[in-house]
């Protein structure tokens, strides 16, 4: 079955609905410019409430370690979503994320790149290990592919080119559970499904009322949609 991540929970209700319609994960976002930025005292109050089979993941953009886990233990995280920040100019030919080596090593990290600019080769990313070389405690087998930019990492409500990164999603499958994000609705999460077959899929905005307040009609849908996307096989 599909993994499902619903995320920018901003409370307890909508933390809940997703919960019942059969999510399997629920994000928190902790960057302040976010519309559904949410403090790790907050996050707590909701995450104590939730069943301990939900993964509770927390959205980062950019934070150093010691703060990840300062959250986390406030926060009552079980999961650090990252989004890195990669320079950006004139002179910036191409760049390289290495699952393996530039990231903090909290107990499990999830790992967010830009798939356009993977698509494009603007960014190249290693996820691949050496021949028998176990990846300890599961660290960074997770990566999800978003629709953002450097400007707004993720949240953008905009679906990447999901045609042209089908080899690339398939390549990335050999060695991490790639999850996509960016622009899924309810509508078109089965189409996704069934050009990509990822692991998982992320949703934020395609089943919100408004900016940090989910719809429980469109939740459900979408979780709906999803488990008959994966009854069609």
């Amino acid at each position: 079955m599909t993994w499902v991540k619903i995320c920018g929970i901003t409370n307890l209700e909508d933390a809940l609905t997703a919960v019942d319609a059969g999510a399997d994960a629920l994000g928190f976002v902790f960057h302040e410019s976010s519309p559904r930025n949410i403090t790790p005292k907050a996050a707590g109050v909701i995450t104590s409430q939730l069943p301990p089979s939900v993964e509770k993941v927390g959205v980062f953009v950019g934070h150093s370690g010691d703060k990840l886990i300062d959250v986390a233990w406030l926060a009552g995280l079980t999961a650090f979503q990252i989004y890195p920040v990669f320079e950006v100019g004139p002179s910036v030919q191409e760049q390289k994320a290495y699952g393996m080596g530039c990231f903090p090593h909290p107990p499990k990290v999830f790992v967010a790149l830009p798939a356009a600019r993977l698509v494009n080769g603007s960014l190249r990313a290693d996820f691949s290990l050496p021949a028998n070389a176990p990846r300890p405690n599961g660290f960074y087998d997770t990566v999800f592919l978003d629709s953002g930019t450097p400007q707004q990492p993720g949240g953008t409500g905009e679906p990447f080119d999901w045609e042209r990164a089908k080899p690339m999603v398939a390549e990335m499958s050999k060695d991490v559970k790639v999850v996509i994000a960016g622009g899924l609705t309810p509508s078109n999460v089965a189409d996704a499904i069934r050009r990509l077959k990822p692991w998982g899929v992320d949703v934020s905005s395609g089943v919100e009322k408004s900016p940090g307040k989910k719809d429980p009609e469109k939740v459900c849908a979408f979780i709906a949609a999803v488990k008959k996307a994966d009854e069609v096989g």
